[in-house]
């Protein structure tokens, strides 16, 4: 059989990332500073864990409902009602999945089909263009720009709109650039959609890391729009619970029962001792939150300033945690100088273009490292651009 015919449509979409390079590069060097993976560097809180342990102890280890157990689901919509104005029904109006990226996936899938566009600002998350092309979806770019803080422009957005137009993408606070839609942005955002059927996929995973004045406004908040916006969220980035693999989705019930049926099929439910975990997490653990938003906040604030003194000018990112500094000093292209710097230094950054093309000429930085570890990888890098005549 010609397996590489029957599968050559499906690897060209899941084609390696950028991002998994360097990832690969950087293992094989045992002192390398990494700055690339997007992964807390704090401990699941304590009573998040023991939580767990209590319940494997107990032999809780059971299937769960398809849409997750319902005292989960009950404090997931206690906790958006509380931390974002938003309300739900937890019968029918939310989703609990294996990762934010599942929830990704399953709205994807429920709602594009074979023809239809799907609108990606970018730079932006690995996932969401080859998900659309998976699905015979049309993956549709804008390209956002650092003088505009990199948000969606709703002028950007009224220009893509087409017939075929069936979803908008909102990847904010974003990976990697860091920046955020302000709710006088989603207003605007929000007045073009009214009067079209595009509805929204809101990815907000990273909805409790922001550092300006607001906090994080999501766009289902505002009128009209809950009943035509999917938010995404998860565990992985407030609790620094990644590798407990739990996300969900929230929105119309129509859409959510769609989504858990293609869930059912595929997954079956979320792991169980998760779930339990989560319950913990919703119910006690705001304080941690703060705690960890706090500290990142202090590594953004000096990581910015480092790279903008070397001579890397960097945007001021206002959520996540990256940084997204121009590489453009150098003339190289932005893979080319991530890949000298790893080679020279034993630094690892990711390219900006493995964000999509309107990331040439950055690269992101995690901050999701102590202050140390951050400082070390700015001597090296302050030495790689003094060595090669682009330091400041």
């Amino acid at each position: 059989m010609d397996y590489e015919s029957l599968l050559s449509s499906r690897a060209k979409v899941m084609r390696p990332s950028g991002i998994r390079k360097f990832f690969d590069l950087a293992a094989d060097m045992p002192e390398c500073i990494s700055l690339g993976v997007g992964e807390p560097d704090f401990k699941t809180p304590w009573s998040v864990r023991d939580a767990a342990i209590r319940t494997l102890q107990q032999g809780r280890t059971r299937y769960t409902a398809n849409a997750g157990m319902k005292e989960l689901r009950d404090e997931i919509c206690k906790y958006l009602d509380r931390r974002f104005d938003l309300h739900y029904h937890p019968e029918d109006e939310v989703l609990v999945t294996v990762g934010g990226s599942e929830a990704i996936d399953m709205a994807i899938r429920a709602l594009v089909q074979p023809g239809d566009e799907v609108i990606i600002p970018e730079p932006c998350f690995v996932c969401y263009e080859p998900i659309t092309e998976l699905t015979g979806g049309t993956p549709v770019h804008i390209a956002t720009r650092p003088e505009d803080g990199f948000r969606l422009k709703a002028e950007q957005l009224r220009a893509a709109i087409t017939p075929k137009t069936k979803l908008l993408i909102l990847p904010y606070p974003n990976n990697p650039t860091g920046g955020v839609m302000e709710r006088a942005d989603l207003e605007a955002i929000a007045e073009v959609l009214r009067g079209t059927d595009v509805l929204v996929l809101s990815d907000e995973i990273y909805s409790e890391l922001t550092y300006g004045t607001e906090r994080h406004v999501s766009i289902a908040t505002l009128p009209g729009m809950r009943e035509r916006t999917i938010v995404v969220n998860g565990f992985s980035k407030s609790y620094a619970m990644t590798g407990w693999r739990l996300g969900y989705a929230a929105g119309p019930a129509p859409i959510i029962r769609v989504m858990t049926k293609i869930h059912q099929s595929c997954i079956m439910s979320a792991p169980t001792t998760s779930q339990y975990a989560a319950i913990t997490a919703l119910r006690q653990c705001d304080d941690q939150i703060e705690k960890m938003r706090d500290e990142y906040n202090r590594r953004r604030r000096f990581l910015v300033k480092a790279l903008n003194e070397m001579g890397m000018d960097c945007f001021t990112p206002l959520g996540a945690f990256y940084v997204f500094p121009s590489v453009q000093v150098s003339g190289l292209s932005s893979a080319a100088f991530c890949e000298q710097l790893l080679q020279e230094k034993h630094v690892a950054i990711i390219p900006g273009d493995a964000f999509g093309a309107s990331g040439e000429g950055y690269a992101r930085i995690s901050y999701a490292y102590s202050v140390e570890y951050l400082e070390t990888a700015i001597q090296r890098m302050r030495a790689f651009l003094k060595e090669h005549g682009w330091h400041k």
